[in-house]
């Protein structure tokens, strides 16, 4: 027999007994060396014997199953067989363990692998055979040991790859992991096997490692069978090492394809492990393996970890997988299996379905990719629910949506997104009617994923409202209708196709609605009328939208961009000029995310409606001025965008051919540019200097430009030609000067198209010849000598001149200038004279031709300063005043002391006064010798004038000036910085933008008062001008000098209270008006002054904070210390407001506080080695600061603040309440050591705790008064996703904690809509209730079990997993299947055991007044 042949290989009979025993006495735990003869021999023989031996098993047990099926009669057992050849099974088991225990260590051989797991598949076909168990075969530690023997010789990745292969896991409970220290027996089981790995290192071959392989698929094809015939039900311990052996073996090798989960399958046909693994898994959850609830439970929970992508160790936390490809389609078959064996044992694996979709949720960490791929798993999950399970789920989602951890609130918005892709379920499908309000779309996106707009954290914030956008791209009608109902402000609802049949027309949630009845129809708008309230709401929803647009984080920025993009594109509101502007200025924002996001936004929308000419000019006021942003990327972004959207659709002009949309969408941006985004001009031509340097504009390119100048919009054309033709090889300059003759005999070509023609004209000038030149002269000098043309003609002619004049000879060039320009300045002198000196003249004064004059002599004077005489001057000056029969004489000048508004007054309108100062500007720009004159003049007319424009002017003359003659006009940048205070918007305006520029080039300095003045800016009764001012000195003068804020901040106490007693500070000369001008003194300033306190703080860095902390209290509290300063009304002041400044958080170091983009609750993701080393340097770096800083505290200021305190209580001063004030803020970090502070006085000391305490009671107070909990079980607000929907305050949890709590279904849906004013209104009503209910109900009635959560004291975390150091998921008590869904069981930490919390029965104002009433 070929059986009995097999045996004798092995050499049973040799094998001394005493060996076996001895191997048996050792319960399989180790290897009972052999003699090294026998051993030997059997290592020879063992591989070929145990593949026979395994051959005739397998054979054995088919045939004998075959006659008893046949003959109703068993064969010659196994069993029989060695008892008639005298083969002891006992000696039998030890030899195969001893192949077993061989191949099991990590230094064994190929051979000695494959071997033992041969012998390891022969011990499992034995264990299978019915009386292995009678015979002694069964021993639970071998079957452990040859069960996960696959582990042990499948070759592993050295320890260094396998942690390459691992990724960090970033939950933790609720706070930033430590990393704790291993146990000395774990380190030294690490150390031996990081010893054992360098010592040996085994390479195998590709043919070995085929060898092992089919070895390993004989050994789980051998656990298949014994549990297809050997019952685990009494072995709960085998069932889990099975189910944890079979999930390993899940990542054994690729699958190829998709995997079917037949009940019954030929084991020898399954081809791949981890096919034969879920097979294994399904096994295991037959009844014959026990309880098949707790089957399935311990399976689920395996599966759990190849869902989340975590590799579970017996002990400590999860580690995550890289989601590689292999990874991904376990991950994926793990959820066909799991949605296999819900539909086939469905009412017994639903409820273990819903606890694995709680497990999903909690247990997921915050990386985006893990949280995707699990909101995907949760979808395909679901949708095995019935209406009513999942509507339980829903319920369940709701609270989980609102959990105390950051990571929670953020994956349930991924979960609704996921769901919300899944067909809307029926309310009348679900049994319990109270559960149906869960089931439509509009409760997800209304009650979870609108709700967390409100949310305290930033990333979930963000993610809710750029989820937001995202509904309305999906199919699913109702998404659309629901974000339409939470933002549509016209009254009436867009219901879309399937949303109506015949019927009777309501609100699915309980919007009840005059009844109708309608016929299905593809599409229609059905008028509804909605009460105010609704419009109000929508557009407080919409207003939040645009604040969150404006938001501090950048994260929420973008993505309330993208949600307004959304809502903006698919016209849930409308298209107008102030939503677009919110998004066109984020193409500014501070962060360069977000301008990439909003340029991004902006070419989408103009994309989705670019016939709309209001969003054509937001695109253009958007992406046009990025090509000058200070970032490189947001430039190139926005020079690809305009690359795109206007040269890239320039092509041959044709009559007979129509414009296609693209084409016809960048001609209607040009005429834009053209007219009205004039302003754009010079961002325009920067984008066109970058692209001159990459030769983007080719011949063709011009040609084809050319082509559109006789087209109806030849004004883009020209304005494109004017941009490239400098930058162009060759131009047919004949078709430009037949274009420039047109120009001249039509009376139709705009100014703007005029200006383009001139350019174009001056930067072809140097390749015309003479005779062109000569008679584009003529033209341009008689349009300027018949002064018809606008302003900007004027210039630009004038321009055109002096380029067509311009040669390599200099003085060729100026004589060509004195010709033509000096005739234009003497024609412009006669026509004033003939005005000025007329005594008649002024009456028939025609403005418009006054002003050309004016504007021609001061452009025409800057080309040739030698053709102005005095005469010429005294005119211009007689245009501000009436000096005739000066000029007359041409005596001395006028006297240079009076300001232009007090020389005695002329008839001439403002606005010929404006022109003439700006006339009079230029012509001091060629001659230092007016500047000298008229620099007192203008600085006069600036403190005096009355004229709005002419004082406009005079600021842009002196700033201009300032750049040619700066030591001159130093002197009176008082004068002009004085203007931030003026009474006329226009002007401080003008006035900041001058001196900001200034600034920027270094023509001015930071000098005396103008730093201050800078700061009252600051706070500008016009919000636009204070925020320009903001933006300026933060992003544009802090840059140039960082300490310029840290070092005016002392002074800045006194300069704003005009305190000027202290010997160093407030000392600049100023008049007494100009203080009274700029001077924040008094109580009713307090807010503007430490506005401008907080702002100079927050630019702080945290040396800066220290050290100006320092410089205080030797510069301020030192002085009032030793009486320096003396303790009067305006001193007690000073002191006071030091005080609060000291107190205020914005003074407080960074490095002691929390980190200003993780706020708390929120958990910062561990990406990296790096982020790990950047905390532990944060945290490191806190500890030090916070030593030094405790002991400057000690040395300098205590000593101070007791000097302090004494003298004020000896004035009597109130000032003392503000020092006691800043002590309680100061010493909230070092509440345990004011006694060792305040060493050298005690009274001192007694009275901070005091304070302390007191505060922490106030608080306490407060916080109870929250907390306070209305009479029976709260229900779930739908419609409140505002602060009440946000958790306040972050508990950490430990890992895998777990709550269920299961709100009742919300009697109001009507209230699904979310808005600010109803959120704090009913914040407000909820406090007022629970001043004066009583709770009650704490007491569990019997049978409450069934139906809610087991309610625990506040503060006793809830635990509730897997079977994990708790009790199971259901109760033992023999309670039904229905009532068990919602048991929860809890455990309390063990450090709270002893002592848990009671429950707050009463309010505390209910105790305050049950106190006086007993009194």
């Amino acid at each position: 027999m070929e059986f009995l042949s097999a045996l004798q290989l092995l050499k049973i009979h040799e094998v001394p007994d005493a060996w076996v025993d001895a191997v048996w006495d050792l319960e399989f735990t180790e290897r009972k060396p052999l003699d090294d003869a026998v051993e030997e021999e059997l290592m020879a023989r063992g591989d070929k014997a145990f593949r026979k031996l395994y051959h005739s098993l397998l054979t054995h047990a088919a045939e004998h199953q075959q006659q008893s099926a046949a003959t109703g009669g068993a064969s010659q057992s196994i069993w029989a067989i060695l008892g008639e050849n005298r083969v002891s099974v006992k000696s039998l088991v030890a030899v195969l363990s001893f192949f077993v225990l061989t191949g099991k260590s990590k230094s064994a051989n190929v051979q000695q692998r494959v071997s033992a797991l041969h012998a390891a598949s022969v011990y499992l076909l034995l264990l299978g055979i019915p009386g292995s168990i009678a015979n002694k075969v069964f021993h639970e530690v071998l079957l452990d040991t040859c069960s996960n023997l696959t582990s042990h010789c499948w070759p592993q990745d050295s320890g260094k790859k396998r942690k390459k292969d691992v990724v960090k896991c970033s939950q933790a409970e609720g706070k930033r992991s430590k990393p704790t220290r291993k146990g000395t027996a774990e380190m030294d089981v690490v150390e031996a096997d990081e010893e054992e790995e360098d010592e040996e290192e085994l390479h195998f071959s590709g043919q070995d490692l085929e060898k092992i392989r089919a070895a390993v698929a004989l050994l789980v094809q051998s656990l298949l069978r014994l549990l297809q015939t050997f019952p685990l039900r009494d072995r709960p311990q085998s069932t889990s090492s099975c189910t944890e052996i079979f999930c390993k073996l899940l990542y054994f090798e690729p699958v190829v394809g998709e995997l079917t989960f037949a009940a019954e399958q030929d084991i020898a046909k399954l081809r791949s492990v981890p096919e034969m693994a879920f097979y294994g898994l399904q096994l295991l959850c037959s009844p014959k393996h026990g309880d098949q609830r707790e089957s399935l439970r311990k399976v689920f929970h395996r599966l759990l970890y190849v869902i989340l992508m975590m590799n579970k160790a017996n002990r400590g936390r999860p580690t995550l997988l890289m989601p590689s490809q292999a990874v991904l389609s376990i991950r994926n078959q793990a959820i066909n299996f799991i949605c296999h064996t819900v539909t086939e044992l469905k009412e017994l694996a639903l409820p273990l379905l819903h606890v694995l979709l709680q497990h999903i949720c909690f247990q997921m960490v915050e990386k985006s990719e893990y949280r995707s791929h699990g909101a995907r798993a949760v979808g395909m999950l679901t949708s095995q629910m019935t209406s009513t399970d999942y509507a339980r789920f829903l319920k369940w989602l709701y609270s989980f949506s609102r959990h105390s951890k950051m990571v929670c609130r953020l994956f349930s918005v991924d979960v609704v997104m996921v769901l919300l892709e899944q067909e809307e379920r029926k309310p009348e499908d679900c049994q319990d009617l109270e559960l149906a309000v869960f089931l439509p779309h509009k409760f997800l996106i209304q009650s979870l994923l609108f709700a967390r707009r409100m949310d305290e954290s930033p990333t979930v914030q963000g993610h809710a409202l750029a989820s937001l956008a995202q509904c309305l791209e999906l199919s699913a009608l109702n998404v659309t209708r629901a974000v339409h109902n939470l933002f549509s402000t016209t009254g009436t609802s867009t219901v879309l196709v399937n949303e109506i049949t015949e019927g009777t027309v309501s609100d699915s949630l309980g919007f009840q609605q005059t009844q109708k009845t309608y016929r299905t129809l593809p599409f229609r708008t059905v008028e509804i009328s909605h009460s105010d309230s609704f419009i109000c709401e929508a557009k407080e929803n919409v207003s939040l939208l645009l604040r969150r647009v404006k938001d501090s984080k950048t994260n929420i920025r973008k993505s309330a961009l993208q949600a307004l993009v959304g809502l903006l594109k698919h016209n849930v509101i409308p298209v107008s000029w102030e939503n677009l502007a919110v998004v066109s200025e984020r193409c500014r924002d501070q962060a360069v995310s977000v301008k990439k996001k909003a340029l991004q936004c902006m070419g989408d929308l103009l994309a989705t409606k670019p016939d709309s000419p209001v969003v054509q000019k937001a695109w253009l006021q958007g992406v046009v001025p990025a090509v000058v942003d200070s970032e490189n990327s947001v430039q190139d972004k926005a020079l690809e965008a305009l690359d795109q959207v206007l040269l890239r659709h320039v092509k041959m002009y044709s009559a007979s051919h129509h414009l296609d949309a693209s084409q016809r969408l960048t001609w209607e941006l040009l005429g834009l540019l053209c007219h009205d985004c004039q302003n754009l001009s010079q961002y325009f031509s920067r984008a066109f200097t970058i692209w001159s340097k990459q030769n983007k504009f080719t011949l063709s390119f011009i040609t084809n430009l050319i082509s559109h100048t006789e087209a109806d919009h030849a004004a883009g054309a020209w304005l494109l030609l004017s941009k490239v033709v400098t930058s162009s090889p060759r131009l047919p300059y004949g078709k430009i000067l037949d274009a420039w003759d047109r120009m001249v005999s039509s009376k139709d070509v705009s100014v703007t198209t005029c200006c383009h023609i001139m350019s174009v004209i001056g930067d072809i000038a140097a390749h015309l010849n003479e005779d062109s030149k000569s008679m584009i002269i003529v033209d341009l000098m008689s349009w300027l000598k018949s002064f018809t043309l606008s302003l900007e003609l004027i210039s630009a002619a004038v321009e055109t001149l002096y380029l067509l004049g311009c040669s390599e000879d200099i003085k060729q060039t100026q004589a060509f200038l004195n010709q033509h320009c000096g005739e234009l300045v003497s024609v412009c002198e006669a026509y004033l004279a003939s005005i000025i000196l007329n005594e008649k003249g002024a009456e028939n004064l025609n403005e418009d031709l006054m002003i050309k004059h004016l504007h021609t002599l001061g452009v025409a004077s800057l080309h040739c300063p030698a053709k102005v005489g005095k005469r010429t001057v005294l005119l211009v000056e007689s245009v501000l005043t009436t000096h005739s029969d000066k000029l007359a004489g041409c005596q001395d000048e006028l006297p240079a002391s009076l300001p232009l508004s007090q020389f005695k007054s002329n008839s001439l309108p403002t606005r010929v006064r404006a022109n003439g100062v700006i006339t009079l500007g230029k012509l001091c720009l060629q001659h230092e010798d007016l500047v000298q004159k008229y620099l007192p003049v203008f600085a006069r007319e600036l403190e005096v004038g009355t004229e709005v424009a002419v004082r406009n002017n005079v600021v842009v003359i002196m700033c201009d000036l300032c750049v040619r003659y700066t030591n001159i006009v130093d002197h009176y940048i008082p004068n002009i910085s004085a203007c931030l205070r003026d009474d006329k918007p226009i002007i401080r305006e003008q006035t900041l933008i001058m001196l900001v520029n200034l600034l920027q080039e270094e023509f001015v300095k930071w000098k005396g008062s103008l730093f201050f003045r800078f700061m009252v800016t600051l706070v500008d009764p016009v919000p636009a001008i204070a925020s320009l001012c903001e933006y300026c000195l933060v992003h544009l003068l802090l840059k140039k000098n960082p300490e310029m804020f840290s070092q005016h901040f002392i002074e800045c106490i006194f300069h704003f209270n005009s305190y000027s007693n202290h010997k160093s500070y407030n000392k600049f000369p100023q008049t007494e008006h100009e203080k009274v001008r700029f001077s924040l003194k008094g109580a009713q300033n307090r807010e503007k002054r430490f506005r401008i306190y907080r702002f100079l703080l927050e630019n702080f860095t945290d040396t800066q904070r220290f050290n100006t902390t320092n410089k205080i209290n030797q510069t301020i509290l030192a002085c009032f210390a030793d009486e320096e300063l003396p303790l009067d009304t305006d001193g007690a002041e000073i002191l006071s407001e030091t005080f609060n400044i000291l107190s205020l958080k914005e003074m407080k170091l960074q490095a002691m506080s929390a980190p200003a983009d993780t706020p708390a609750g929120e958990e910062p993701e561990e990406d990296n080695m790096a982020t790990m080393a950047k905390a532990v340097l944060q945290a490191a770096q806190k500890k030090v600061v916070s030593q030094v800083q405790k002991k400057v505290f000690i040395e300098n200021t205590v000593p101070l603040i007791i000097s302090l305190k004494n003298l004020l209580e000896r004035k009597h001063s109130p000032v003392l309440r503000d020092l006691t004030a800043y002590l309680q803020v100061t010493m909230q970090e070092y509440r345990t050591e004011v006694k060792e502070f305040f060493s050298g006085d005690e009274q001192l000391a007694a009275e901070v705790e005091f304070a302390l305490k007191t505060a922490e009671k106030e608080k306490e107070m407060m916080e109870q008064m929250e907390n306070c909990t209305l009479k029976g079980d709260p229900k779930p607000p739908p419609a409140q996703g505002s602060v009440q929907g946000s958790p306040v305050r972050s508990r950490p949890f430990l890992p895998f904690v777990f709550a269920t709590p299961q709100p009742t279904c919300p009697n109001r849906p009507n209230q699904l809509f979310f808005t600010d004013r109803r959120a704090s209104r009913s914040k407000s009503e909820y406090q007022v209730q629970s001043k004066s209910v009583t709770l009650e109900g704490t007491v569990m009635t019997k049978g409450a079990i069934n139906t809610r959560a087991i309610s625990t004291p506040k503060g006793v975390n809830i635990n509730l997993t897997f079977n994990e150091g708790v009790s199971a998921i259901f109760s033992d008590q023999g309670t039904s299947l229905g009532g068990e869904t919602s048991i929860l069981h809890v455990q309390a930490n063990r450090q709270e055991a002893s002592h848990l919390r009671q429950w707050n029965v009463q309010s505390p104002l209910r105790q305050k007044k049950s106190s006086k009433s007993d009194i």
